[in-house]
């Protein structure tokens, strides 16, 4: 599985629906940031956008023109999807010297949590066939959240979700692990612990800790001891110190502060600057409207010196749980 920051033919999106569940009563601020969000990624890859059909198809395409966000690198594609969260339901892509491959694992909609998830179970396969591309389908549930990579054989995931007895009951840490490295490549499987308040995944990985470089993670801090976050970061930071690549390089570790907590209708939302996505010329950032936006972008900033960092307000994205990472999945080039 190669690194996010490596070259992409393209970036996949689900778009969401109007009747689906991710935005409730917020839905019409929704397709705005998604515009922009494609706007950014197809100055310099392609964007590859699953709809219901062609009704949809048309309702997308208005909201793109209306804001800019329309060229010939946006492709659509008749896939229906029920939530547009398409770095988890959709496929993962894997090269070797010559081709490429999906790998379609399982998906229960984050341990029957949401059902129905059928139609977003069958995308990996509808996006293989669309690209004429081998498809493997192991028998394990896997979101593509879970699992951060950085190209060279490393893999980071975490206990509290893919060691969850709600996605694979009947396979031990020995299976899994197994399971990583027959199909992604994984030499180098490395463990944190709890995910952040509010998530509803059991713990993604890609609200934590990301690879911006093959040695190098950005992690998500909660320096106030009275946040609830603080523990369980603090925990994964020290473990993240004491950790390393696949050749025995020590990971550099960078924090990345997590935003002020963000609430909605009283409940907390997993706010997290770890959510950022690579594009092939732009990082997308989730921003939630306050001074510590700017304090993550400079660091992130500096971790893609080539790449510009844009900051997008997620304050109404974050109601569905997700951001930018979360809604997208990154196909290599050839």
């Amino acid at each position: 599985m190669p690194a996010e920051w490596e070259p992409h033919a393209g970036t996949w999106l689900s778009w969401p629906r109007r009747e689906g569940i991710s935005f409730p009563d917020l839905y019409d601020r929704i397709p705005p940031v998604l515009a922009a969000m494609v706007r950014a990624l197809a100055e310099d890859e392609g964007v590859f956008i699953n709809v219901w059909d062609a009704a949809m198809e048309t309702e997308v395409r208005t909201v793109l023109s209306e804001h800019d966000a329309l060229n010939d690198r946006v492709e659509f594609h008749h896939h229906p999807a029920y939530e547009p969260w398409c770095r988890d339901h959709g496929p993962v892509f894997i090269v070797n010297d010559s081709e490429r491959a999906v790998v379609n694992y399982g998906y229960n909609a984050w341990g029957e949590k949401y059902p129905p998830y059928d139609l977003d179970n069958a995308i990996p396969k509808r996006i293989a066939t669309a690209r004429a591309l081998p498809c493997l389908t192991p028998d394990m549930i896997l979101e593509g959240g879970s699992i951060e990579v950085n190209g060279q054989g490393t893999l980071i995931t975490t206990e509290s979700c893919l060691l969850n007895p709600n996605r694979n009951p009947a396979l031990n840490r020995a299976a899994i692990e197994q399971q990583l490295r027959d199909y992604l490549g994984a030499r180098n499987i490395l463990w944190l612990g709890d995910g952040i308040v509010g998530d509803d995944t059991d713990g993604h990985v890609d609200d934590l800790t990301r690879f911006v470089d093959a040695q190098t993670v950005v992690t998500a801090v909660e320096p106030d001891p009275q946040d609830a976050n603080h523990v369980s970061l603090q925990a994964n930071l020290e473990r993240l110190q004491a950790m390393h690549t696949e050749d025995g390089t020590p990971l550099r570790v960078i924090e990345l502060p997590m935003p002020e907590p963000v609430w909605h209708q009283g409940e907390r939302m997993p706010a997290s600057y770890a959510n950022f996505y690579i594009g092939n010329r732009t990082v997308l950032m989730p921003a939630y409207g306050q001074p510590r936006d700017a304090v993550a972008q400079i660091i992130l900033q500096q971790c893609f010196p080539d790449r510009r960092v844009l900051a997008l307000d997620s304050s109404d994205l974050i109601w569905g749980l997700g951001s930018f990472h979360c809604l997208t999945q990154q196909e290599p080039r050839s």
